[in-house]
């Protein structure tokens, strides 16, 4: 089984992991936009274009499906991405987890980046799966790119900027960027409140199983390996990457 994932920059290594916890057997192919990141500023034509040339090269590998790790991309340029390879590729989208985080009905803040936070995709969400919460939303400018970055400093004052524009009775976050999972423990500590964090990447693991018709098998041999490609061309996972991924994945990948 060969798994392919799409996104501007890193985040997609959150999904990447949660598919490799629970098929360490299945291929992987990670195919981000160095050159064209950050999507979230460009113009929803554009970002469909740069989602479709990282999913061209992903699919010339013969994925068995293809996830949309990235918000942004998801928001905009799935129905053109579902339209280009279904029904052969199943091709499966991120959705922020604000259903789970509303549930408990306490107040929830949604961080995202300033395109995802304003869209009319999110607000949807919100009214679907949150009509009787408290829902803040928070813009993370700067935040992705910290990520993608991997600088302490950046990281620690994109981080900053967005918990002080998150109310002191938010109780449950959620990291509606996929970039923000890779550093779900710094964000954590950022607050005084130790909100509870959701995130979409075990949810996005599962979907895609799903889509595929294949059962969850951890202890299966992990024999799986992994492909990069970064704005078309195959590379090596950049340092910077492989921290994040080895910070994923305590246990060596093969």
């Amino acid at each position: 089984m060969r798994i392919a994932l799409v996104d501007s920059g890193f985040g997609l290594l959150a999904a990447a992991a949660a598919v490799r916890r629970v098929r360490p057997d299945a291929d992987l192919v990670l195919s981000w936009d160095p050159d064209g990141a950050p999507w979230g500023p460009r113009p929803p034509e554009e970002i469909t274009d740069r989602a479709l040339a990282c999913a061209g090269a992903a699919a010339a590998t013969e994925p068995d499906a293809l996830i949309v790790a990235c918000n942004t991309a998801t928001v905009h340029a799935l129905p053109t991405l579902r339209l280009a390879f279904e029904p052969a590729v199943p091709v499966i989208g991120t959705v922020p987890a604000i259903k789970p985080a509303a549930a408990a009905g306490v107040p929830v803040g949604v961080w995202a980046t300033v395109a995802t936070t304003h869209s009319a995709y999110q607000a949807d969400l919100i009214r679907r799966f949150a009509p009787d919460v408290p829902v803040h939303r928070v813009a993370c400018p700067g935040l992705a790119d910290a990520v993608d970055s991997g600088d302490p400093r950046r990281l620690r004052a994109a981080i900053d900027t967005a918990v002080r524009a998150t109310p002191d009775e938010v109780k449950h976050v959620v990291l509606g960027c996929t970039h923000y999972e890779l550093i779900g423990p710094q964000i954590a500590a950022a607050f005084p409140s130790s909100p509870e964090l959701f995130g979409s990447a075990a949810a996005l693991a599962t979907q895609t199983l799903r889509r595929l018709d294949q059962p969850a098998t951890p202890d299966a041999a992990p024999t799986g390996t992994l492909t990069v490609f970064q704005s078309g061309r195959q590379t090596d996972l950049p340092p910077v990457a492989q921290r994040y991924w080895q910070s994923l994945l305590p246990s060596p990948v093969p």
